[in-house]
């Protein structure tokens, strides 16, 4: 590696590998991070870091995770808390293997990252960085790319080492486009060690964003204005542009409920007078228009009935949500773009009418419903409910820390959480997102109280081992809180609406769905000199929650708390 030329106004041209060109250019697309689990086509990527050390020249900085899976949940995470992706790199067809429940998480959740791979060298002597394991010939493919072809919006692989520069700037450009989602970038270890010229410049490769078309937003105005009973299903409008604010203004401004269907992040604020709950099928059967907000599955058709005279309004940045083959919603019209710029947009075009009577008649019916929800969540068992814990924690997270749930607290009763403190599980359904996830968060922001809420099964399948590891390596104190029920209750929670008075709802034992004997949790965390408790009882958790709070806090190590819960709570 050595320095050349410098061309008047301009930075010097250097030689160098592909390796330190792509540490280079994520760090010109500000990528912060690379969460790498190392393999052996890593070594031209290792050297740049070197090279860095020595130089000073920006990198992003790099986070060793101990795999894959929490890899990719991290970057996840860090997104959701910030609004910038990251970067993975893993090793070759294993460690890509390893990362595609993550990317399929991340696509579902149209989070953008640059996933990039090894690929096991192609030549056997001769160029550097040729095959010079057994291993080489074992991870060989044929199409190493096939795995995470599917649910990546674009993939590429390094040909040559000239191409580094540009390819990594078209992966950010295309990552972060509408709608956004992961990209993928594939190293051949020999293309890595190549050397080329470079100079640093800025990317030019600007993101495109989708903005509704004025035409479809008046027809959508028209209709959502004329409506006697509308409704606004939202799915995800959350932190990203300011959407739950303004969300939450329209939906009071024009007296129009809103429904979070199976919500991955929160749309409006739950304390709104117009937050309508998390089941549409009341507002459903009524409405004579709906306005569906970047949601893949706004309503289960065989449950919710939709009015045969309704009007169906689809929203987003991919309205028709391609990436399901198979969606049979309406869509009567069709509005492209980020939901925050469709609830300006429509905003702007809606006709102003008395709506002071239907506003007092929904709020009325949602003040009920919450109260009954409050009720809920105030029967303090035993057994714990998972209504009465998800309470307690939003307590505890107060207007400034944050809960990361897979399959634990329910947004139902945390409603005093506003956008950027409550991320839940995408609808792919990858388990074990929540832990990594939840790292990331805490990344982001290394003095915010964060906290992980999982299923016992969720948590077992986030490699909790490494994810402990992470958190003591890398000073990421998060709270885990682990919802133990002791079953697979989604697996259980199927079988009983196909089979609802077949053999297996009778059984003592539901085959395939318990978790018995659990490990002991608690001595998990401490493996890695975590603190941990468990709680059995209302007393016992709000003592547990608040030395896990001031442990955090004071000592700066992360906590643990096991809480027993009905099963079907």
């Amino acid at each position: 590696m050595t320095g050349t030329t410098k061309p008047a106004g301009a930075e010097p041209v250097i030689e160098t590998t592909a390796g330190e060109i792509f540490l280079r250019r994520l760090a010109a697309n500000r990528v912060e991070y690379l969460f790498a689990n190392g393999g052996t086509d890593f070594a031209p990527v290792i050297e740049g870091y070197a090279h860095a050390q020595i130089t000073g020249f920006a990198v992003p900085a790099p986070v060793l995770v101990p795999h894959e899976t929490a890899a990719l949940g991290m970057a996840h995470g860090y997104y959701l808390a910030t609004g910038r992706p990251q970067a993975v790199m893993v090793h070759t067809n294993v460690g890509l293997a390893n990362c595609v429940m993550g990317v399929l998480n991340a696509a579902s959740d149209q989070v953008p990252m640059i996933v990039a791979s090894g690929i096991t060298p192609a030549t056997e002597t001769g160029p550097l960085g040729h095959r010079n394991s057994p291993i080489n010939w074992g991870q060989n493919m044929r199409d190493q790319t096939a795995m995470v072809r599917e649910p990546v919006k674009w993939d590429a692989t390094l040909a040559h080492p000239e191409q580094m520069a540009g390819l990594v700037d078209r992966a950010m450009a295309i990552a972060t486009s509408s709608p956004r989602g992961p990209v993928y970038l594939g190293l051949p270890r020999e293309t890595l060690c190549g050397v080329t010229p470079y100079r640093e410049t800025p990317p030019r490769n600007a993101p495109a964003t989708a903005a509704p078309h004025p035409e479809a937003v008046a027809q959508a105005a028209k209709l959502l204005g004329g409506a006697e009973n509308p409704l606004i299903v939202a799915f995800r409008v959350g932190a990203r542009d300011g959407g739950f604010d303004k969300l939450t203004a329209f939906a009071e401004r024009h007296a129009i409920p809103v429904v979070e269907f199976w919500p991955s992040q929160p749309s409006i604020a739950g304390t709104s007078p117009m937050h309508a709950g998390f089941d549409p099928a009341e507002d459903l059967a009524a409405a004579d228009v709906v306005l569906v907000l970047d949601s893949i599955v706004p309503w289960l058709p065989h449950r919710h009935g939709l009015a045969e005279h309704a009007k169906v309004i689809q929203a987003g940045p991919d309205p028709h949500q391609l990436e399901a083959p198979l969606r049979g919603f309406a869509a009567d019209v069709a509005l492209v773009g980020e939901s925050a710029a469709v609830i300006d947009a429509l905003d702007a075009a809606m006709p102003r009418r008395d709506i002071a009577a239907r506003f007092e008649t929904i709020s009325a019916r949602n003040g009920r419903r919450r109260a009954a929800l409050d009720a809920r969540a105030a029967d303090s068992g035993p057994p714990l409910s998972a209504a009465h814990v998800s309470r307690a924690i939003a307590r505890l997270v107060g207007s400034e820390g944050c809960v990361v749930s897979e399959l634990g607290a329910k947004p139902e009763h945390m409603p005093e959480l506003r956008a950027g403190q409550y991320f839940q599980n995408a609808i792919s359904g990858g388990l074990g997102w929540g832990l990594p996830a939840a790292l990331g968060v805490q990344l982001a922001d290394r003095d915010r109280l964060v906290v992980a809420t999982v299923g016992d099964g969720s948590y077992m399948f986030a490699n909790p081992v490494a994810c402990h590891q992470i958190a003591e390596a890398h000073g990421l104190p998060i709270l885990t809180i682990v919802f133990n029920n002791g079953i697979w209750g989604a697996v259980r929670g199927s079988t009983l609406g196909i089979y609802p008075s077949g053999h297996a709802a009778r059984a003592n034992v539901m085959p395939i769905t318990s978790l018995e004997p659990l490990p002991d949790f608690c001595k998990i965390a401490e493996a890695s000199r975590g603190w941990a408790a468990r709680a059995e009882t209302a007393e016992a958790l709000e003592a547990a929650l608040a030395e896990a709070a001031r442990v955090i806090r004071e000592e700066r190590r992360q906590a643990l708390i096991e809480v027993k819960v009905a099963r079907h709570a």
